[in-house]
């Protein structure tokens, strides 16, 4: 499964891209805003800067709703860098649109998928990937890992090449359950991915066999 971090916080990117375990970096308008960008010129370069210390996919989310507006953001995007995934929203609009960049060789990221049926269209209009929002079904008592099976299921019975994205992952259990599934790719916070490495007997273990390591150099 690959490992994306949803944030567009450089420091929480570069400490994700030191573990060595990081294939990419989804980002969103409210993810730019809580660190403080705004501006369409201070986005790109944020874009661009996010590019140069991630050898791998970076979402950058189109604001246009319309066909025409959305392609071309999307297109502008894409110049950007060529890592750069264009990230279009779960619309009637954005799924021509998503036609329209598959048939150019863009790289696209249907998101807001809260449905199999959203997540079926988007694969079918030829989306790199879709990201199914888990957390936020979560929040509704929807269980959000139902949704990433089913979408699983559909997928493998038609063999698209759509990859899931796993988005709004909360905590280290989601990514595990979202590996057992068999979701192609999870995005979520550093704190979740960091989080996986912790075990209380790992700790305790390491505690002990420095302890006697200790003792027998004394």
């Amino acid at each position: 499964m690959k490992f994306f971090i949803d944030t567009a916080n450089i420091d929480e990117i570069k400490e994700a891209n030191a573990l060595g375990i990081l294939d990419g970096v989804t980002t969103n308008p409210s993810l730019m805003a809580k660190e403080g960008i705004t501006g369409e010129e201070n986005i790109l370069n944020h874009y661009i800067t996010i590019c140069n210390i991630v050898d791998g996919p970076v979402s950058a989310e189109v604001i246009a709703t319309d066909y025409e507006g959305i392609v071309k953001e999307g297109e502008y995007l894409a110049t950007l860098h060529k890592n750069i995934v264009v990230k279009v929203p779960m619309i009637l609009e954005g799924i021509k649109a998503i036609k329209h960049f598959s048939s150019k060789g863009i790289k696209t990221n249907c998101t807001l998928i809260f449905s199999a049926g959203q997540a079926l269209i988007a694969a079918k209009a030829g989306a790199t990937y879709i990201s199914p929002f888990l957390g936020r079904l979560d929040d509704i008592s929807v269980n959000g890992l139902d949704l990433i099976a089913q979408i699983r299921q559909i997928y493998d019975n038609y063999s698209f090449d759509t990859e899931i994205l796993a988005a709004s992952v909360r905590h280290p259990m989601h990514i595990i359950h979202c590996a057992e599934i068999g979701s192609d790719v999870m995005t979520g916070p550093l704190k979740a991915i960091k989080a996986l490495a912790n075990h209380p007997l790992t700790t305790s273990g390491l505690e002990t066999f420095l302890a006697d390591h200790a003792k027998g150099n004394k």
